[in-house]
């Protein structure tokens, strides 16, 4: 199912519900069939958001070469897309709203 979420500082954000409900767990939110980040909100979201993309990085970097390294036959693999990726357009969204002191909503 995809989840909608609105703000008048910035264009929609559609995204599926898992990735959704992850991305609000992180920010300390719950996915429910309607809800709001306050503009007072946003800030600590923003942060909670930064660090978790700043420890995946950190994840993803240790993990890049070290994946059956030595290991004969084994070509190197593509490693899968990152949370800076897949939040990229979520968590512009929660800066320009905070910019514009705005609520991001979904479900309406």
């Amino acid at each position: 199912m995809l989840i909608t979420f609105k703000t008048s500082a910035a264009p929609d954000v559609q995204m599926l519900d898992n990735l959704a409900d992850y991305l609000l767990g992180i920010i300390g939110k719950r996915l429910g069939e309607r809800g709001v980040i306050t503009h007072e909100e946003l800030p600590m979201a923003i942060q909670k958001l930064e660090a978790a993309i700043a420890f995946d990085k950190k994840e993803l970097a240790e993990h890049d070469g070290h994946f059956h390294e030595g290991e004969e036959g084994h070509e190197p693999h593509e490693l899968p897309v990152g949370l800076a990726q897949r939040a990229f357009p979520f968590l512009e969204m929660l800066r320009l709203a905070k910019q514009a002191d705005g609520d991001i909503l979904w479900g309406v």
